[in-house]
């Protein structure tokens, strides 16, 4: 008789338990759904309009506003 033994992954955002039905990987990280969310607008994410920077999510309107329009990544924002 098989046995399922779940997963032991954990979401990046809540440290949580992901299952397979609810994972998403975005750079080699794993999230659940509801968890891909941008920082700075709370924005739930999908694989096609995020971005990230030193690990952290943003939606691609606010990665350009904060980091495109000075032309440096080097510039820290609140």
């Amino acid at each position: 008789m098989a046995t399922f033994a779940g997963t032991q992954q954990k979401c990046m955002a809540c440290d949580k338990t992901v299952y397979l039905v609810d994972k998403l990987t975005a750079d080699n990280r794993v999230f659940h759904k509801a968890c891909f969310r941008c920082h700075h607008c709370k924005g739930t994410l999908k694989l096609s309009n995020y971005n990230s920077f030193e690990g952290v999510l943003y939606c691609r309107p606010h990665y350009d506003q904060l980091f495109k329009r000075t032309g440096s990544l080097d510039k820290s924002f609140e």
